[in-house]
C-alpha cells in the first residue's frame, strides 16, 4: 500500500506528536511536531523535519546546531495519531546540549537530573 499522509490523524492545528528514538538502543531522545508536509519531507530527504509551533516554520534537526537527525524507519501507532520515528542521532537531540530532552525523572515530590549536558 502505498502511503500518503491523509493516511495518518492530525490533531484540529493540523499537528501529529513525532518521538524520535535511537534505532540502535532504543533510547527515547525527543518528541516534537510534525504537519503532513514536514511528514513527507522527512520521508524524501531522510533529514528529520518538524514543524516549529513557536516560529511557525519547518525545522530541520541540526541545520544549525550540527546535531542531525537521520531517518532510519518510521512507523503510526494503531490509532495513526502518533509518530514513532526510528532515527540515527548525530549530537544532542535537547536544545540544552544533552543526549535527550527526557533527563529529568520525577520521583514523589522531587525532581533528579539524570545527566548534564555534552
Amino acid at each position: 500500500m502505498q502511503f500518503d499522509p491523509s493516511q495518518l490523524i492530525f490533531n484540529d492545528a493540523g499537528l501529529i506528536p513525532a518521538i524520535a528514538q535511537d534505532y540502535k538502543t532504543g533510547e527515547v531522545l525527543m518528541m516534537a511536531w510534525m504537519n503532513a508536509e514536514a511528514v513527507t519531507r522527512t520521508i524524501q530527504t531522510r533529514a528529520v523535519t518538524y514543524w516549529s509551533r513557536s516560529r511557525g516554520e519547518f525545522w530541520v534537526k541540526g541545520l544549525t546546531s550540527g546535531h542531525r537527525q537521520r531517518l532510519i524507519d518510521m512507523r503510526m501507532d494503531c490509532d495513526a495519531d502518533c509518530l514513532l520515528l526510528q532515527i540515527e542521532q548525530l549530537g544532542a537531540a535537547c536544545h540544552t546540549n544533552r543526549r535527550s530532552c527526557f533527563y529529568r525523572r520525577i520521583d514523589q515530590e522531587t525532581v533528579e537530573t539524570l545527566m548534564d549536558p555534552l
